[in-house]
């Protein structure tokens, strides 16, 4: 086969389409594909070699994607190679627009798509031109000043491409990929989130095993320790764990995983965000950061397997701590997730196995044996997640994630997976009560049904099942339930399409060489039969109970409703899969069946009718001949008998139901209908003329059924075993078959092509019935003949119908639109139609809407129709001139809405279709928006506006990638302002230029002014071409808002399109420049704000290039050590050697971007050129250009200055407005351009604002402020200086008004004014910053503020990163320890500290303990901070304070508290999630004990929180450490003995958590420990005088026997979903403390009730577990006895 097509190709292709050899016409598609395929190659060469990208290039690139969707990749290996060379060169010219980028790499991607055809030695990518693309794009430096305007969809699209491209870099990439991108690695700075995702994209890690020491040796270590030390989850750990989880996959085997495992399954579970505890505070960042699931199984999956089996051990740990959040009454967001790891993870170790065992050998590494998977270690996977998944059967998102687990275990482990599903699924079809456990049970049968009916080796009995539970399922074809219905069609269709419906029970008599299985799988397989007609029985019912007549009364819809169609569906599908796959014998009983029940009935037509007119079809379809011998003599009788009263209106029904039988049934094979034709066409020309339209349209569906079943090509037999079952017994054993997958080289379909008496027949009906018709319509159109409504419908509805049936006899549609149909030739159908008919029924009815959407139909038929919808594979170009002639679009605007709407649709996915007639058209469609066309009514003009705004998925004409249109189309919508037809009044039409408008922000991408590919310097014509149709554009909208009488609303949307046309290769026109100045005080607040970014932008565009040079003296260290090294002390801030004279500024080297040198250096550092070779700083008037000096005359204007500044400071919503970056640029822009000749004319402005303390006042200030910091980058020491002589006394006074309201804002200014500037630039203001808390002056808000900055920032600094010099930031250790002491106060005294508020004007020296509480606020809101910013805890300096935040933190749920109390409690909750390293672990327990001990209970309760949440979000770091369990162990038991009652109670909830989650387990000598405690005797009681106090404080006795019983409690609580084997025992020793005194009493009782509550689901399995007489103690205690006393 091969052999014979590389023949005929002249190649061997790499992989073509296998479906394509099973078309009838498989031998002409050789030639066909090779012609194709030849031209795509020329042109595509040619259109390169002319450098024609578009329309060229583009054309013939989408012609390959085309032509590769048709024949797959069928070419030869070389040429393979050179399309993707050519397509990587063409995706990665530099200034190439980017629709067209996108389209191109969408190919790429396509031919690289299965990486196993080509090699890494056929074909080699570098890798630096996309990081240049991506770079250039995702991290553009115009994108936010709106000067280039991206698709929404690039992003992935770029990040595909790379991904595809990966496997092809050279050996050298990923050391030049670290040279690149180490340099970035600062975690100060934002940078570090661009490196890290670079390494995830770029790092290839399928390299070759010879070649990993080029490989991930090069960085592996030093990114795994990287990943260790971060504790807090910062944005780009997420990146590290893609880039690990893809490495483990492609790398199974040559990675030593081992001692990382435990972390790594404890940072999975953190991940997860599983609430633990009773008040814990989520950390924001831990829900937007946590890792992505899809990356984590696959890595999980790639742990598994190998000599160590750790991995398995801890994800068995991980589901049983786990496990209880999967039961159905739990709920919360975190179940999306959870849900997602329990589907994806037996996917992915399916993907695993088959890549281990199945897959054909590639070029790609292969798994070593040594670390396959083991059937052992399979085994153990199926176990450890089988628990779970049957938990998430009943979830409350619905069962299909679990049945999707259910059907991935089962593939591989069927003996384990099925017989538990089977358990569930047994009881639920019994059960008539809850139809949800039945629905999900049924689903996840359906996802297993492959493997039980296969049986095999694994799982021998699994198709006894089958025949059981088929027959129990038939009760659910239930009319009155109607999710059980469909579920139940589909789980009989699933287990029907597996198995031959074949009775084999008499191959127990002739054969003898069957197993024990096989032979109870035959002598089952007689009841099939029964099976099949019980099935019908129940269809009937179903369909005598949803017939119109009973369901509905005559005054509603008489179509069907949406759930009576989808029942129709599942129903016939359901029937057709039985009679598909049934046995001869048990077909002809059906058939007999449905036969007597169709005819001796009459159905009315819409609803039961249709049904059964479904199955009649269905036993049609399988045996025409035997069927068609039944049906259609009896259907003709009865329709010629009926037939003398066909003029009525109303019809008899029984004409109606047997003409619609007969419809149905003749979908067959057109050979078999041949024999019945003069029966046939006597019926069509009986009834096509009817008066009744039901009846009509019936007989239309006839006529359209028999000319499709003569003239199409479609398959003929659709049986799951090739050739049927009709072979004997003895021959060929159908059980054999059940379950088998087909087998795709011998699928063997049987075709039906068109033989020449059926040609002849379908032309002989079209004479009879088409031209008639024609004619008619024709004479109608020129008048010559009347014809009522009723009869134009008719003709219409006849015409389309054999449109419908024979339309691929029709010639295809060339230029001319003449369709002649063979025998049809004088009538020039299309014209002749199009224009009469049209034009006549649009100018004399445009209310008869029916004959108008028969047009319609018409219409979108002959564009579309060739035989079957969807074949629109012949050539696109079809029909210009039809579309042009035909679409002069009268129908877009007629009158009726509806019309309109379904005329637009058809008008789009003709333009979908034939791509370059949208110019042709739209001329015709802005004639309706042209102001001077006087004579357009409202509704042509909504219509105009509905054909430019597009459906919802498709092409928007108002905005195609081609300056022609948008130079047409935008100024029209603008100018329909003017129109006579448009008012703002009517709310659809404002409606409408909304979503026109918004459409057009939301899909407008830059359009590329040059396409050429550059060689010459001169500008090609098109380029000058398009570049006048840009400014000729911008010119048509300023005209536009120009006009005086133009309404607000064109206003707006006419400034919005010119912001649209800002570009960064072609300045603005000096016009709109014009405009836009002057719009920043425009009264309207939407134009202001369009015109700030606008002007932003501009700024951007006219500035003047400044010049970069090398710096010389960076000496490169020999290892990787980052931090502060020797060879980085000159960039480093030192206050002793800051630039503060003229000379000393223009010899310091400064470096503005501030990570560079942290890590490592770039491999070329640069650094501004000295001041002489910079652009000139202070230009006079007559040195700008001429866009500069408009800029330049505003601003200096004092008028205008004045008004722009009181725009600026007003506010826009109260309390929502923010530090804004747009007014930030805008001042950077002007100050970086104009040096400071504005900052005379601002400086009265900013001192006026800075005193007033409004927010939004001050917030223009320091918008104001920080845009002058950043513009001052290349102005002359002098100015810079004489500036900040100005600045700091105005931001000191700001900094002492700050308050809450505009702290955020000054935080911004601050810190945006840094950004990127090398410190020793802004020497000044961090002087100025430092010096403030120092002096003590302002008020104790502002200290705090700026204490609590300046405290974060400096110890963000002072971290444990790999390779880290110490940096010689302060140490927080050192401040700990100088903080305790002043703390000292408050940690001695034993009394409740309050929060002292002191009035701020109070006099006298306040005392050491005032001093304390203030200085401990601070420290607080300082840890509160840093869990949110820094990247590693300090855990042994934060352990100091936990005694005292202990001591603070309230234990209650009260809102009420002081601020004091509310932050201690925020600050324990979020170190308790913080992730520990092993070896902190005794510290942290230590710490813990100690706190155990102390004198307030409080501490001692809030101990125990901590600990619960502490334990799960470091639990298999706990696991790890055995002391360290037994150390928590004993903590618990401890504080169980407390004195405190509500502390006892805390510990027992404590323990019961951690045994659920299976850190700890109930082992023999705990339960002995507990029970031993519960016999302590208590005191009796002493008879007590009356009036004497009451003795409050319980015995020593009673606190001892109360632990024993809350601990009895807890382990009974631990298991809330099972009964494990203890339990019972616990329970008995339970109940006999029913009577104790209080509190033990209320113990017992709260856990019987619980108990109770968690196991009343499961009652039934749970029983099992007990005796009788425990049963009897029990059903006492549960059912309690004082309600019957």
């Amino acid at each position: 086969m091969k052999k014979a097509q590389s023949d005929t190709l002249g190649f061997v292709p790499q992989k073509d389409i296998v479906y394509n050899k099973l078309l009838p016409y498989a031998d002409r598609l050789d030639e066909e594909s090779n012609e194709i395929l030849s031209k795509i190659k020329a042109n595509l060469g040619r259109a390169v070699q002319l450098r024609e990208i578009w329309p060229g290039v583009l054309f013939w690139t989408r012609k390959l994607s085309t032509y590769m969707r048709l024949y797959g990749r069928k070419f030869s290996k070389e040429d393979h190679v050179l399309f993707i060379k050519l397509l990587y060169e063409l995706v990665t010219i530099p200034r190439l627009e980017i629709s067209m980028m996108q389209g191109l790499a969408r190919l790429l991607i396509n031919l690289l798509k299965k990486r196993e055809l080509l090699s890494r030695e056929d074909l080699e990518l570098p890798w630096r031109p996309l990081y240049e693309l991506h770079d250039r794009i995702l991290f553009s430096k115009t994108e936010h000043l709106g000067l280039n305007w991206f698709p929404n969809s690039v992003e992935n699209v770029l990040k595909t491409l790379v991904k595809s491209c990966r496997p092809y870099f050279s050996q050298s990439a990923t050391q030049e990929m670290l040279d690149e991108w180490r340099p970035l690695l600062c975690p100060f700075d934002v940078t570090m989130q661009r490196a890290i995702s670079y390494f995830e994209l770029f790092l290839p890690t399928t390299l070759p095993p010879e070649l990993h020491h080029k490989g991930f040796k090069l960085w592996f270590d030093e990114m795994i320790s990287l990943w260790v030390s971060v504790q807090n989850l910062p944005s780009w750990e997420v990146h590290l764990v893609n880039l690990f989880a893809r490495l483990a996959n492609d790398n199974i085997g040559y990675i030593d995983w081992y001692p990382y495992i435990p972390k790594i399954f404890t940072r999975i579970l953190r991940s997860l965000n599983l609430p633990v505890g009773t008040s814990q505070m989520m950390v924001p960042r831990y829900l937007t950061n946590a890792y992505d699931i899809s990356h984590v199984v696959l890595w999980v999956s790639s742990l598994l397997g190998g000599p160590s089996k750790q991995a398995q051990a801890q994800l068995t740990g991980l589901f049983n701590s786990i496990t209880s959040f999967f039961h159905p009454s739990n709920h919360g967001r975190w179940l999306m997730k959870l849900m997602k790891l329990l589907q994806r993870l037996p996917a992915s170790v399916v993907r695993r196995l088959h890549r281990e065992r199945y897959r054909k050998p590639t070029w790609l590494t292969p798994i070593p044996d040594s670390h396959k998977l083991t059937e052992d270690d399979i085994t153990a996977f199926v176990e450890s997640m089988m628990q779970p998944v049957l938990l998430a059967m009943f979830s409350k998102t619905g069962s299909l994630d679990a049945a999707q687990a259910l059907q991935n275990l089962a593939l591989m482990r069927p003996e384990l997976v099925i017989p538990p599903v089977l358990e569930k699924t047994y009881p639920a079809l019994e059960t008539l009560t809850e139809p949800h456990q039945l629905t999900a049970t049924l689903s996840c049968m359906i996802g297993v049904a492959r493997s039980l009916v296969s049986g095999g080796q694994r799982f021998p009995e699994g198709p006894t099942h089958m025949l059981p539970l088929l027959m129990r399922a038939l009760p659910g074809v239930d009319p009155n339930d109607f999710s059980k219905c469909m579920i139940t069609f589909q789980f009989i269709a699933t287990f029907v399409t597996l198995v031959p419906l074949v009775d084999c029970s008499s191959a127990l008599h002739e054969r003898t060489d069957l197993t024990e299985v096989e032979r109870e799988m035959c002598s089952a397989s007689a009841e099939f039969e029964d099976f099949v007609l019980q099935f019908m029985d129940r269809c009937f019912a179903l369909i005598d109970s949803s017939t119109l007549e009973q369901t509905r009364e005559e005054t509603e819809t008489e179509k069907m409703t949406h759930l009576e169609s989808l029942v129709e569906l599942g129903l016939s599908s359901t029937f057709s899969t039985i009679l598909t796959q049934c046995s001869l014998d048990i077909f002809k009983v059906a058939l007999e069946k449905v036969f007597n029940f169709a005819t001796t009935n009459i159905f009315e037509t819409r609803v039961a009718g249709r049904m059964v007119a479904d199955m009649c079809r269905a036993a049609a379809k399988c045996h025409p001949a035997e069927s068609l011998k039944m049906f259609v003599p009896h259907c003709c009788n009865a329709i010629n008998q009926i037939a003398e009263v066909l003029n009525e209106e109303e019809l008899d029904k029984e004409l109606l139901w047997n003409l619609q039988l007969l419809s149905e049934v003749s979908r067959v094979d057109g050979d078999k209908v041949l024999p019945y034709r003069s029966d046939l066409v006597q019926i069509l020309q009986l009834t096509l003329h009817l008066k009744c339209k039901q009846g009509y349209i019936l007989a239309c569906n006839l006529l359209h059924h028999i000319l499709r079943s003569t003239a199409l090509i479609y398959p003929t037999e659709y049986c799951s075993v090739p050739g049927g079952f009709h072979q004997p017994i003895s021959d060929y054993l159908p059980i054999k078959d059940w379950g088998r997958p087909g087998d795709l080289w011998n699928l063997d379909i049987r075709w039906h092509v068109p033989s020449v008496e059926e040609t002849s027949f379908a032309f002989y009906l079209l004479d009879l019935i088409l031209q008639p018709e024609l004619q008619r319509l024709q004479r109608f159109a020129q008048g010559e003949q009347d014809m009522s409504r009723d009869d134009v419908l008719q003709s219409l509805t006849i015409v389309q119908h054999c449109l419908l049936g024979a339309g691929c006899l029709m010639p295809p549609l060339k230029g001319d639109p003449e369709i002649i149909l063979q025998s049809v030739e004088s009538t020039t159908f299309n014209s002749v139609f199009w224009h009469l008919i049209s034009d006549y029924i649009l100018e004399h009815s445009e209310d008869d809407t029916k004959s108008l959407f028969s047009i319609i139909k018409i219409v979108s038929d002959l564009l579309h129709f060739k035989g079957s919808h969807k074949h629109e594979f012949d050539s696109r170009w079809k029909s210009f001139n039809l579309v042009k002639k035909s679409m002069e679009n009268r129908f877009s605007r007629a009158f009726y809405s509806n019309v309109r709407s379904r005329a637009q649709s058809v008008l789009f996915t003709a333009l979908g279709t034939y791509n370059f007639c949208c110019r042709d058209l739209i001329p015709h469609v802005l004639e309706f928006l042209n102001p001077d066309n006087s004579s357009v009514t409202q509704q042509q003009f909504k219509g105009a506006l509905y054909c430019l705004l597009g459906n919802h998925s498709g092409v928007c004409l108002a905005n195609l990638h081609d300056w022609e249109c948008i130079a047409l189309t935008w100024p029209a919508i603008v100018r329909s302002g003017l129109s006579s037809a448009m008012s703002l009044e009517k709310p659809s039409i404002v409606r409408l230029f909304d979503d026109l408008a918004d459409k057009i922000h939301r899909q407008y991408e830059t359009i590329g002014i040059d396409f050429s590919v550059r060689l010459t310097l001169t500008a090609t014509n098109t380029v000058l071409h398009f570049y006048s149709k840009y400014q000729q554009l911008i010119g048509d909208l300023l005209e536009c808002l120009g006009n005086r009488n133009m309404p607000w609303k064109f206003e707006h949307i006419a400034i919005g399109f010119l912001s649209l046309l800002l570009r960064d290769d072609h300045q603005l026109p000096p016009a709109a420049v014009m405009f836009f100045v002057k719009s920043l005080n425009h009264d309207s607040l939407y134009v202001r704000k369009v015109a700030i970014s606008a002007v932003a932008g501009i700024m951007k565009q006219i500035k003047r290039p400044h010049k970069k040079i090398p710096v010389s003296e960076v000496k490169e260290p020999s290892d990787i050590i980052a931090g502060d090294r020797a060879d980085n002390k000159w960039l480093q801030y030192n206050s002793c050697s800051l630039p503060r004279t003229q000379q000393d500024w223009d010899h310091c080297v400064f470096v503005e971007k501030t990570h560079w040198g942290y890590y490592c250096w770039p491999r070329k550092l640069m650094m501004y050129a000295p001041v002489e070779e910079q652009p000139k700083e202070n230009m006079t008037r007559d040195e700008m250009t001429e866009r500069e000096q408009i800029i330049f005359d505003h601003f200096s204007d004092p008028v205008f200055i004045n008004q722009f500044i009181e725009f600026l400071s007003l506010e826009d919503r109260k309390g929502k407005d923010k530090f804004s970056p747009r007014r930030f640029c805008l001042f950077k822009g002007l100050f970086r351009n104009f040096g400071d000749v504005f900052l005379s004319g601002l400086q009265p402005h900013m001192e006026r604002l800075v005193a007033d303390s409004h927010e939004s006042k001050q917030r223009c200030v320091a918008e104001i402020i920080s845009g002058l910091i950043r513009g001052c980058k290349h102005w002359s020491y002098t100015k810079v200086d004489s500036l900040w002589q100005l600045l700091c006394p105005l931001l000191r006074t700001a900094l002492s008004n700050i308050t809450i309201e505009t702290y955020a804002d000054w935080g911004t200014c601050i810190a945006t004014a840094c950004e990127s500037r090398d410190p020793r630039k802004l020497h000044w203001l961090f002087e100025m910053l430092m010096e403030s808390p120092v002096n003590g002056e302002g008020g104790s808000f502002v200290d705090a503020w700026c204490t609590r900055i300046v405290l974060t920032y400096i110890f963000m600094i002072d971290v444990n990163l790999p390779y880290t010099q110490p940096t010689t930031s302060p140490r927080i250790s050192d401040f700990t320890e100088r903080i305790l002491l002043q703390l000292k106060p408050l940690t001695e005294g034993d009394e409740e500290i309050q929060n002292h508020v002191i009035e701020e004007n109070e006099v006298g020296e306040q005392d050491e303990r005032t001093q304390a509480i203030k200085l401990l606020k601070t420290v607080l809101k300082w840890l509160i901070a840093s869990a949110g910013r820094s990247f590693s805890t300090a855990v042994s300096e934060q352990l100091r304070l936990l005694p005292l935040l202990f001591k603070i933190a309230p234990v209650e749920n009260d809102d009420s508290y002081d601020e004091l109390k509310r932050d201690a409690k925020t600050c324990l909750s979020l170190m308790s999630q913080g992730l520990l390293y092993p070896e902190q672990i005794p510290m942290v327990l230590s710490t813990l004990q100690e706190i155990a001990g102390s004198s307030s209970w409080h501490a001692r309760y809030t101990v125990l929180t901590y600990l619960q949440i502490m334990v799960f979000y470091n639990l298999f770091t706990f696991m790890s450490d055995p002391k360290a369990v037994n150390d928590v162990r004993a903590l618990v038991i401890r504080l169980l003995e407390d004195e405190q009652l509500e502390v006892r109670e805390m510990a027992a909830t404590t323990l019961s958590g951690f045994l659920q989650c299976n850190f700890l387990s109930m082992d023999g000598p705990m339960q002995a420990h507990f029970e031993a405690l519960c016999k302590t005797r208590l005191p009796k009681k002493r008879k007590r005088e009356l009036g004497s106090i009451v003795d409050t404080i319980p015995s020593a006795d009673l606190v001892r026997r109360h632990a024993g019983v809350l601990g009895l409690s807890a382990c009974i609580l631990s298991s809330p979903y099972d009964v494990p084997t203890w339990m019972p025992q616990l329970l008995m020793d339970l109940s006999a403390h029913l009577n104790d005194t209080q509190p033990i009493e209320m113990t017992v009782k709260k856990t019987l009730s619980n108990f109770r509550r968690t196991h009343h689901d499961n009652w039934q399995q749970h029983k099992q577990q007990f005796t009788d007489d425990q049963l009897l103690v029990l059903t006492d205690l549960l059912v309690s006895p004082c309600y019957y006393a």
